[in-house]
């Protein structure tokens, strides 16, 4: 079922999101819901407060046609201990994550579902290890970067009520102050 994406200007989104206690047929079925409306909406992530849900529940899928255009590196990631191929562990769905990114900066341009139109520049690390429970109880641990690495800390972001909007450089920010102002007015 396709969920309706939160809009910038909508306080969830700045909300920190609550952790998953009990993973149960709900949780599942608002993380078959979020793949699907993220598929729909053409994105490679999706947190829960962005579909109004303020708990800590993500869902990531690096498409292949990223894989292409990426260093065939970035879609290697350490997994578990293992160097292993990302695509084997998508689409990603994850609860109440720890991540620590680290590296040297890199900027990148980011958009966002919940941040329509509008795309800046974002300076992040370029690696994350993360802990990453899983819904049937596992855990996936992982080091990373490319945009696994990106796309990890975007959505982690979320969950602690931050937009890539708040990562910009301060003249991004000004330049940007009124398309968000009227975004948040559409709401």
């Amino acid at each position: 079922m396709l969920l309706s994406i939160t809009q910038y200007g909508n306080p969830v989104l700045r909300a920190v999101s609550a952790p998953v206690e009990h993973v149960d047929e709900a949780i599942h079925a608002l993380a078959a819901n979020m793949i699907e409306t993220m598929y729909a909406a053409n994105g490679v992530g999706l947190a829960a407060p962005q579909v109004g849900e303020n708990i800590r529940l993500v869902v990531i899928d690096i498409p292949e046609d990223e894989d292409e255009e990426a260093n065939p590196e970035e879609q290697m990631a350490t997994i578990n201990g293992e160097l292993r191929n990302i695509r084997e562990i998508m689409p990603l769905v994850f609860i109440n994550p720890v991540i620590e990114p680290y590296g040297n900066q890199s900027l990148c341009t980011e958009g966002c579902l919940s941040v329509r139109n509008i795309r800046a520049n974002v300076a992040r690390p370029e690696r994350v290890k993360a802990t990453l429970p899983q819904l049937d109880g596992s855990v996936i641990e992982i080091d990373c970067g490319g945009l696994l690495a990106r796309c990890l800390q975007h959505e982690c972001d979320h969950l602690e009520g931050f937009l890539f909007t708040d990562r910009t450089s301060s003249a991004v920010k000004l330049t940007l102050a009124k398309k968000l102002k009227r975004l948040a007015k559409e709401g």
